[in-house]
């Protein structure tokens, strides 16, 4: 299989564009026979979607909805301004022609196709560029959003413009006993989360979201179709955490579900920096990555509080005697725990609170409410506890956001770190930088951003090393930005600087998945 690049160039716009790398990086020994992309004509761009599409799916400046269609699906206000580039044309694909003739197009004429399914990059690369000079569109997949559950087999079907909360929800409505180990967020896009790898609360049972992905189907770049059986197994390797957007246009997953019990205990214990929660923090470091598979004790640090947040796949006496003996320093208390359903608490910790219906899980969220920025990093040894009074100063600081800390260990730790792109398998926790405003204006902006840089400019010495790690669907171009050379080829050297920090010696593999697919990128 040829996968042709698109000019300035391929699908990787998504994620290995991580720059305006409308090229991917081409390895070493690949760079030889790697062709110049063409020049990019917009004009017969256009014209080539107007004779292969329906005037319904192509969105355009001169669209009167062009401005709803493009920010229906960007949930960060940074990249709704008017110095962000956006695309010369947005094409809403209800099938997987209209997706071909996109791919097709974009292959033919030099512009670079992004595709998009919830809108949740980080960084805003599945819908703008950081250069005007490249012209780009993007293939919204909103629409291709289906999801089949069979619930005697134990598998579903689900497109990637689904978002989450529409698979969970969809799981529920057929069996109360399956589940499946995704993220907390409802609104999050089902293939940009797999395309990542994807963990929420189940991941010390059952491991990633990607590690329950049996089948693809996938548009490559010469348009055609493509499931695990045509693409081989390399390429299904790169696109269970790879990033999204990277190797193709991922249109529908095939999913093994998971078992859920009848009943999960929650719980929510609050303790401020005054009630010797550093010492707590510290404790909890060589506590929650060590707890049986069936619980998970995450911690939100934000003000001067410290959040633990439980799931148990059992009841609440379980989880209240499993934190006794594990964790007696919490205090948990049988007051503190709530039974429920697996998709009622899908709701809990998605909202915050208990009485919220499923439907609720179906609301997409489509308008920007905040600015934000986010960085991570992966923990392999415990930090001591000065570390956590420093953060707690850091979070009173002015602009100061939440840190989030998601424990690993259990079933992550049986999971070999090639076994898919994502390599972090072996960190104690990961922990999430997200600062967060409401303001508009520089001054703003710099004032958040400024405090999450520093705090993450002090955690250096605590956190991984060589490289130091972060996950790929916390996208961060401060790690590093591709400037493509005079043909529009990134350098594989000047890459790795950001590639080795999301995927570690994966990285190497990638690359040259990358080339073999596609070796005129």
């Amino acid at each position: 299989m040829v996968i042709r690049s698109f000019a300035t160039t391929s699908l990787i716009a998504a994620f290995f564009a991580i720059a305006h790398l409308a090229a991917w990086v081409t390895p070493p020994q690949a760079a030889a026979t790697a062709a110049p992309p063409s020049s990019p004509d917009t004009a017969s761009f256009l014209r080539c979607l107007g004779a292969h599409l329906p005037p319904q799916a192509v969105y355009t400046n001169a669209s009167r909805s062009y401005t709803s269609v493009l920010e229906s699906s960007i949930k960060n206000l940074l990249f709704v301004t008017p110095a962000t580039p956006t695309p010369v044309a947005i094409v809403a694909a209800s099938n997987a022609s209209h997706v071909q003739a996109a791919v097709r197009c974009g292959a033919r004429h030099g512009v670079g196709v992004r595709p998009r399914s919830g809108g949740h990059d980080y960084e805003g690369l599945s819908y703008r560029s950081l250069s005007a000079r490249r012209p780009f569109a993007v293939v919204d997949l909103a629409r291709l959003r289906a999801v089949s559950v069979d619930a005697r087999n134990r598998t579903a079907w689900v497109g990637s413009g689904a978002t989450l909360g529409e698979l969970y929800y969809a799981i529920a409505s057929r069996s109360a006993r399956l589940g499946f180990p995704g993220g907390v967020g409802p609104t999050v896009g089902v293939g940009g989360h797999l395309s990542g790898g994807g963990f929420g609360l189940l991941l010390r049972k059952h491991g990633l979201a990607a590690d329950h992905v049996v089948d693809a189907v996938v548009v490559d770049a010469a348009g055609r179709l493509r499931d695990r059986a045509a693409m081989g197994e390399d390429l299904f390797w790169a696109i269970r955490g790879g990033g999204g957007g990277s190797f193709g246009v991922v249109l529908s997953w095939k999913l093994r579900l998971v078992r859920v019990p009848p009943v999960v205990a929650v719980s929510t214990v609050h303790r401020p920096r005054n009630q010797s929660a550093s010492a707590l923090l510290a404790r909890w470091q060589h506590v929650a990555p060590a707890l049986p598979r069936d619980a998970i004790l995450r911690v939100v640090l934000q003000n001067q509080d410290a959040q633990f947040e439980s799931l148990y796949l059992g009841t609440c006496a379980g989880l209240v005697a499993t934190m006794a003996r594990r964790f007696p320093e919490l205090g948990m208390e049988a007051r503190d725990c709530i039974e429920m359903t697996w998709i009622q608490s899908v709701l809990y910790f998605a909202f915050y609170g208990t009485g919220q219906p499923t439907e609720r899980l179906l609301d997409r969220g489509t308008k920007p409410e905040r600015y934000f920025k986010g960085k991570s990093d992966y923990v392999t040894e415990p930090m001591p506890s000065h570390v956590w009074e420093s953060a707690w100063s850091w979070l009173l600081k002015d602009g100061a956001g939440l840190l989030i800390l998601d424990p690993y260990g259990g079933r992550m730790r049986g999971v070999a770190p090639s076994a898919t792109p994502f390599p972090h398998r072996r960190a104690l926790y990961n922990l999430q930088y997200y600062g967060f405003w409401f303001q508009n204006g520089t001054r703003a902006t710099e004032k958040h951003v400024g405090w999450i840089r520093g705090l993450h400019r002090e955690m250096e010495p605590y956190v991984s090393k060589n490289p130091r790690g972060a996950y790929v669907n916390y996208r961060d171009l401060d790690l590093g930005v591709n400037h493509d050379d005079h043909r529009g080829l990134a350098s594989y050297e000047k890459a790795r600087v950001w590639g080795e920090a999301y995927f570690k010696a994966n990285f190497e593999r990638l690359a040259a998945v990358k080339a073999k697919v596609d070796p005129h990128c």
